[in-house]
């Protein structure tokens, strides 16, 4: 194998077999981009601080949301910022598998990216592919709709089908990379009095909005369970890793559609399709991704199946530095690290 700088194999064999370890991570970058030339913080001062978080990933697979692209005269927008983040790290000149609005070109905000040195067989977006576009009849929205209008979705999924050991021929690993829709409502037209601010005109218009992003972020949830099923249909032995951004916590809705717990289906038949949430493993006091209000939350989530974990050797959650993302530092041009902690997780496979 040439990838080693990022694919570690171990020295020893255990009963006769190669045991490869593999580390996987995910973390949302928080609007990761280029700056203006008097910006603050500059795109030059947030890698500073966030290489070295890069670097202590390890990881072999990286899973990165809210990536935006950047444009190049006479070039399709492309990673440019993140090329420049992994530069120097483990994932320097990675392969980088990105959602893309079209023309070979990313989109201009919040993209999801897989990046490994392992080689990617195949990936796909999907937004709507599975599941039908939301559409409703806004209640306080001025003028009313007079009939139900689409509810669009803001961000596809990403599926990649990662080959985790190309001396074993079909070895294959499906991440699929999410970012669902956040807490934040959803505008409503003549309903907001400041967009910047979140100002809104009446409470059940803020309400409304609260719901549209909430019906958002349950088909998005219910697309990648739908997705998930599609490839156990498949192929019932398929090894699956969900990761990305919930912007939900465990015991929300969205997180557990996408495990799809016997306790909630009542099939027992169902049991080896659950997807079981790798952070349970992790001490309760250290079980959060992003603080808000003083409160700690857990809104990144890794999930696998079941038969990953023979595999699964332990979690890290690296959010020792996490600011307060509603308090001095509320604004995304005040703090130049990302809102949310990254989580890793290792496997031994052999």
């Amino acid at each position: 194998m040439t990838v080693s700088t990022t694919l570690r194999i171990s020295a020893t064999r255990a009963l006769g077999a190669l045991v490869t370890q593999i580390r996987i991570a995910t973390f949302n970058l928080e609007n990761f981009d280029e700056t203006a030339p008097t910006a603050r913080p500059s795109l030059a001062e947030r890698i500073t601080l966030m290489k070295p978080q890069i670097s202590r990933l390890r990881a072999d697979i990286a899973c990165f949301q809210e990536v935006h692209g950047q444009e190049r005269p006479g070039q399709p927008r492309d990673l440019l910022a993140l090329q420049e983040l992994l530069a120097g790290t483990n994932l320097d000149g990675a392969a980088l598998v990105s959602t893309k609005a079209g023309d070979d070109a990313v989109f201009d905000l919040r993209n999801l990216v897989v990046a490994t040195h392992l080689p990617v067989i195949k990936h796909q977006q999907l937004k709507n592919d599975l599941v039908a576009e939301p559409r409703y009849q806004r209640l306080t929205a001025a003028p009313p709709d007079p009939e139900p209008v689409p509810i669009g979705i803001e961000r596809p999924i990403l599926h990649a089908q990662i080959d985790i050991d190309h001396a074993a021929p079909g070895r294959l690993l499906h991440v699929i990379t999410v970012h669902l829709k956040s807490k934040l409502p959803t505008e409503i037209p003549g309903q907001v009095l400041d967009p910047k601010k979140g100002i809104w005109r009446t409470s059940d218009a803020w309400a409304e909005g609260s719901f549209l992003s909430s019906m958002k972020r349950m088909s998005q949830a219910l697309e990648v369970r739908r997705l998930v099923d599609q490839i156990l249909g498949d192929d019932p032995d398929a090894r699956i890793i969900v990761a990305g951004d919930f912007n939900a916590e465990p015991e929300e809705v969205p997180v557990l559609a996408i495990c799809g717990n016997v306790e909630d289906t009542g099939n027992g038949d169902l049991a080896p399709r659950v997807l079981v949430p790798i952070e349970h493993t992790i001490a309760n006091e250290a079980r959060y991704t992003l603080f808000h209000h003083g409160r700690g939350q857990m809104l990144d989530h890794m999930l696998v199946t079941r038969n990953l974990l023979a595999h699964y050797r332990g979690s890290e959650i690296h959010n020792e530095l996490l600011h307060d993302e509603s308090l001095a530092f509320a604004t995304d041009d005040r703090y130049p690290e990302s809102d949310h902690a990254p989580v890793v997780a290792t496997f031994d496979f052999n």
